[in-house]
Formats: structure tokens, sequence, C-alpha cells
């Protein structure tokens, strides 16, 4: 188990330094908070553990079963009488724990961590009064319209603005205002200020004109999503994405996609149980080597890749033809059983072949 959460957490490591790199601009750019930062990248931990846990729990059975064969623990037990059955129950168990518990965070962490992530990227991509406009700098939102800010007020609103914006060729314009708050509409945000002055200068004839204000708005003319958006497969339940055709408002394709999702939902946390089983079938029932276990090793890392292999091809099939989902229970049962039938009847005896009675003589 140790093993196990070292070879994850590493992996995990590694997994989410390339993921916060997504995000480094936002953080050099757009001036995101170093916890939202975290926050964010936090959210999608639960997915890449789903994913890195079979392939942990496999490194790690593999590596102990080989130390353990080794320093010739696993002779001794096999001299004893103990079957590689009763040998292979510790990687079992671990298995069946991991995977049990990689079912929870696949049906119940996963979807929450999607919704939390969603809500916050659309934040950090929209969020345009706390997150573009930072206080005391100069923030350029597009080209020819810069702002200045210089607080955020604890109920949302900014206070201090300056507004310079020469989008218009013809004219300058920098607008003033005590107060304001970004609203969001259809075109996009609009900074709503208040008691302010408006100055406009004309670069054609000069003409200079000044306007006191009690409410201007600018227009930032860039399209805003609305905040309400479509919920994706990761965020849905599993009843939802297993009774996807009940729900009308989604296309022949995107059901199909739904229902090979909530299937894999149930089939990815047990390749904990597979995987573990590959990593010590091979090394319990094959012969001991002095030299080394590399032919075992190696015909067990192919087969955990092939398996691995076969999930996604039979995924993708499955999502374009859906009379193709039994293949991916099939891509489960088939090699679960060769692994419990090795444990259970293989004796590598029956390939040995005997001498006959007159070919001894002859010896």
């Amino acid at each position: 188990m140790v093993g196990f959460l070292l070879v994850t957490f590493s992996l995990m490591s590694i997994i989410w330094l390339t993921q916060s790199l997504r995000f480094v601009e936002m953080v050099t750019n757009k001036g995101l908070p170093v916890i939202l930062f975290v926050k964010m990248t936090s959210l999608l931990m639960p997915r890449i553990f789903v994913i890195l846990a079979p392939i942990a729990l496999f490194v790690s059975t593999l590596f102990v079963y080989n130390r353990m064969l080794s320093d010739r623990e696993l002779v001794v037990m096999k001299a004893a009488g103990i079957s590689p059955w009763a040998c292979a129950k510790g990687a079992m168990y671990i298995g069946l724990f991991i995977s049990f518990f990689n079912i929870y965070v696949n049906n119940i962490v996963i979807p929450a961590a999607e919704k939390a992530f969603n809500e916050l990227e659309w934040e950090v991509k929209n969020d345009v009064s706390h997150l573009m406009f930072r206080e005391g700098e100069f923030t350029d939102v597009q080209y020819g319209l810069t702002v200045f800010i210089t607080k955020h007020e604890k109920d949302g609103s900014v206070s201090g603005i300056l507004v310079n914006d020469e989008r218009n060729p013809d004219s300058k314009m920098t607008i003033s205002s005590q107060k304001g708050r970004v609203i969001y509409t259809a075109k996009g945000p609009r900074l709503i200020m208040v008691n302010g002055v408006r100055q406009e200068i004309n670069k054609k004839n000069g003409q200079f004109s000044s306007l006191s204000f009690n409410r201007y708005s600018v227009d930032f003319d860039t399209k805003s999503p609305t905040h309400e958006k479509e919920t994706g497969a990761r965020e849905r339940s599993l009843w939802e994405l297993l009774n996807a055709r009940d729900d009308t408002t989604l296309t022949p394709n995107e059901v199909n996609r739904y229902i090979v999702e909530g299937n894999k939902r149930i089939l990815m946390p047990m390749y904990n149980l597979i995987f573990a089983l590959m990593a010590c079938t091979g090394l319990l029932v094959g012969n001991f080597n002095r030299r080394g276990q590399g032919k075992i090793i190696s015909i067990s890392i192919i087969g955990m890749v092939i398996v691995q292999a076969c999930d996604l091809i039979f995924g993708n099939l499955a999502t374009k033809h859906l009379y193709l989902l039994p293949l991916l229970y099939l891509n489960f049962l088939l090699p679960l059983f060769i692994c419990f039938y090795m444990l259970l009847f293989y004796n590598p005896a029956f390939f040995v072949r005997r001498k006959k009675p007159e070919d001894m003589i002859n010896d």
C-alpha cells in the first residue's frame, strides 16, 4: 500500500505540474490569485487519480512481488505448501479496496469537482472586475481601451476608476469616476460608473468637450458566455448517464457517449483489481530464475498495455456503435478469468514434455 501511494503521488505530481502550466498565463497576465490557482489545479486531481491508480497499483504490485521472489520469500512460501492463490490474496484485497474507492471517487467526487472547476473557470475567464483589473495597475482590456482601478470593494464594486478609450480613431476619451461595478450582458461585460467626468477630444478639429455624469457605462465589446452552461458528461450522475435515452435534448451521438461514459464509470475502477492480479500472477505461477524474472515482467507489462489500449479502442468504437459496448466488459472479464485460472489451476508441469520409458532406457 505504501508503494502504491508513493508511485501515485509521484505520477500525480508530474501531471499536476503539466496541467498547471495552462493557468500560468492567468496568474501572470490576469492577476489570478495563487489560492484560486491552487484550487483550480487541485480540482483536476480526482480525475487524474482515477486514471493513474491502476497503473500505479500495477507498478507497485509488480515491484513488491518481484522483490519477494528475489529475496526467496515466495520460494519458501511455495515450499511450505502455500498456493499461488493464497499468495495473491494480498494484491487482490488491495485491488478490491482501491476499486471500490475509485467507484466512489468516479461517481461522487469527480462530478462535484468538475462542476466546481467549470464554475471557477467561468469566473476566471469572465469576472473582469476581480481577475482582469488589478489594483493600482493599468490594464489593457483590448486594443485602444485601458482601465485603471484603485481598489476592489468587499461588495464587488470598484472605486477610483480611470478609463482611457481610443477605440474610435477620430476621438480620444478619458473617463474618471468615483465608483463603479462590472455587470454582464448578452453583448459582454459592461462597466457602470457613477459620479464621474468624461473628457473627449476630437482628433480632426481639436475640439474639446467635458461632461459630468451621475451614471455612465462602457462596453468592452467582448462576447461573454452566459453563466448557465450545459452540464457535461463528467458532471452528470451515474443514473443520468445510464438513462441518457430519456433525455430528449441529447443527440444520438451524445446519447451513445453518455451511456458509454456511465458504463466506464463502473468498469474503469475495477481495472485496479485486474492490474494487481496481472502484476502478481506471472511471478507466482512462473518458474523461479536466479538470473531474474525479466521475461515474466515483460509479458506482464505487455499484457497491461494491451488491456489499457483495448479499453480505449473499444470505448471509441462503442461510442460510435453502441452494440459494441459488450467488448468493454469482455476486455475486463477475459483477463480476470485468465488470472483466476492460472492462480487456481495452472501447473507448469502440464507443459513439460515427459520422456517415454523406452527413451529413458536408451538414455
